[in-house]
């Protein structure tokens, strides 16, 4: 007799059409004997939305996340960031379904719903990892705080009206010094979120990189970098700026930085691990055509 198969539903619950998605998967999840599992703060929200979830099993409560088999997440980039945070050591592999505006992270859209599940119970399936980074920041000899980012390590200003004065170190030797809003040092997954924003280039998720994109920089060179994943990058607030800076880990964990400090990133060994349906390496362009609306009148395509 081989053990149940356990599925976690994460969902931002607070709309109704994800609501009506998640009824939809706890269904099609039990008709294909899997089990679904959900977090308490869901089982809540759900069962208040008339949604059968009385007996499910709950994360924490005799379930955790090393048990899962996957992690369907209903929402958008956002959400499957949350998802990550839940997984990270584990290995357990994430499958998003978008329901919300560009969702670059997500394999699924809503419409496809139906078939996405039907997948996820024949296990038809293919694990990619993707590039994630370590920081610390360092200050007076100490370390202060050690976290990771799927997407982007963001050293920011607190205060609008001043600027941070920055020293960049790639690698253990100095590369420049400026005044800037920031800096963000992004993977190829965060290339077209924040990183992108900022004028940084778009880069294939399939390759092992590095981005280095300064804000605002007042600066003669202030040009994104591309890196070997093999390197370090380090960026120090000179003491004589009157700015006080934040760190900020993929727009959602945030530490204040104090006068002098150092921030160290490095590529990590302990990837996020994505479900695709598709393989991303053919399809990577066909999303930047999709979530950014390109133009492509007039292609015609291979010649024969």
């Amino acid at each position: 007799m081989t053990s149940r198969r356990l599925v976690l539903l994460l969902a931002h619950t607070g709309r109704d059409e994800t609501v009506e998605a998640a009824s939809s998967v706890l269904s099609l999840l039990q008709d294909g004997d899997v089990t679904p599992v959900l977090r308490r703060s869901e089982v809540d929200d759900l069962a208040a939305n008339g949604c059968a979830v009385d007996g499910l099993p709950v994360l924490g409560e005799g379930v955790e996340v090393a048990d899962l088999e996957l992690v369907v997440v209903l929402g958008g980039d956002g959400t499957i960031l949350r998802a990550a945070e839940l997984t990270r050591g584990t290995g357990v592999p994430l499958l998003g379904v978008n329901l919300g505006h560009v969702g670059f992270l997500a394999e699924a859209e809503r419409d496809d719903l139906g078939d996405t599940i039907r997948r996820v119970v024949a296990r038809d399936w293919d694990v990619e990892e993707r590039l994630t980074v370590e920081v610390a920041v360092v200050a007076d000899g100490r370390t202060l705080r050690r976290d990771w980012a799927l997407n982007e390590v963001t050293v920011e200003k607190a205060a609008r009206e001043r600027m941070l004065e920055l020293v960049l170190e790639v690698d253990g030797r100095p590369l420049s010094t400026f005044g800037a809003d920031g800096l963000v040092v992004a993977t190829p997954t965060g290339s077209t979120a924040y990183a992108f924003s900022a004028g940084g280039p778009v880069v294939w998720p399939t390759l092992d990189a590095m981005l280095v994109v300064p804000l605002s920089a007042h600066a003669l060179f202030a040009r994104p970098l591309v890196l070997p994943p093999a390197s370090t990058v380090a960026v120090e607030l000179l003491r004589r700026t009157p700015a006080r800076g934040v760190l900020w880990c993929d727009g959602r964990r945030m530490v204040e930085l104090p006068e002098g400090s150092r921030i160290e990133v490095t590529a990590s060994a302990e990837p996020v691990r994505l479900a695709r349906l598709h393989s991303d390496r053919d399809r990577f362009g066909d999303r930047l055509v999709k979530k950014f609306d390109l133009p492509v009148a007039g292609w015609r395509g291979p010649r024969p």
